[in-house]
């Protein structure tokens, strides 16, 4: 199975390239499944409705979240009825929505996608490790579901890898989100997850961390309250995540970074 997760979509200019980018990677990789993290899409701050059916139209499978889910207030009466999309899974009991959800392909197999939010510099949610063990408990990779995507929104790296090493041989793969700048450890764990600490963003990286300069850099230099941060506009650099996984077990068998457009460094499989 070949699988995409693209990392934190921001605003416009991150979602123009993300959706125009989707249908010529699903031929070029022959995809049967796609992750979107798209909880900056909605100007920077959240997702909508309408951001969500322009991604599955596209042929996004799950749209994931993180902290800033909430951002946009129409989606807290329509997640429930929404099941392509979900919120971290280790949110308290009661919050609206679900933490996972399960992707039928048109093949007849299922991909179950996760996600959990980091509690170290992030909110004191729930334990995401015992979270996790939770929901993987009612599945088996390779049985009853074929392959499993793991979302982990958190700030610290540290946490993003004591979880992959957690889930190693239990799910195909774990990609961390949220820092919006690409990491360099893209590899397959001992037990055949694959795994990358954080995916970067699909946004303008002339930018600190999406938003524009001049605003985020006041944020820094002055000590009064500044204008609400915008997302820069310039052209976007989508960046993501590539596995394959072994049709029999589930486990990962390639892995490679993506990254298309913009200021960065261009990568793909088969370029």
């Amino acid at each position: 199975m070949n699988i995409l997760y693209l990392g934190d979509v921001v605003g416009r200019s991150g979602r123009t390239a993300a959706l125009a980018a989707l249908p010529r990677l699903r031929e070029k990789l022959a995809l049967d499944c796609i992750v979107v993290n798209a909880e900056n899409a909605a100007h920077g701050f959240g997702v909508t409705p309408k951001i969500c059916e322009e991604f599955y139209a596209s042929g996004t499978h799950v749209v994931t979240t993180g902290n800033h889910v909430w951002d946009q207030r129409e989606l807290i009466s329509h997640i429930d009825g929404d099941p392509r999309l979900i919120r971290p899974a280790n949110f308290p009991k009661g919050t609206p929505g679900r933490g996972h959800a399960e992707a039928l392909l048109p093949d007849g197999r299922k991909v179950l996608v996760i996600q959990v939010m980091g509690r170290l510099f992030l909110e004191p949610l729930d334990d995401p490790f015992q979270v996790l063990e939770d929901i993987l408990s009612r599945y088996r990779l390779g049985a009853t579901v074929a392959a499993i995507v793991v979302d982990v929104h958190a700030e610290a790296t540290s946490e993003k890898m004591a979880l992959g090493h957690v889930l190693d041989g239990r799910v195909s793969a774990v990609v961390g989100s949220h820092s919006h700048v690409p990491t360099a450890d893209a590899q397959i764990l001992p037990r055949g997850t694959a795994y990358l600490t954080d995916a970067g963003m699909c946004g303008d990286y002339d930018s600190v961390i999406g938003m524009t300069k001049e605003l985020a850099i006041s944020r820094f230099t002055r000590r009064v309250p500044g204008e609400r941060l915008t997302p820069a506009d310039g052209e976007a650099t989508v960046c993501g995540l590539f596995v394959a996984t072994d049709d029999r077990s589930g486990l990962a068998t390639r892995v490679h970074p993506v990254r298309l457009g913009g200021r960065l460094q261009q990568s793909c499989p088969g370029d």
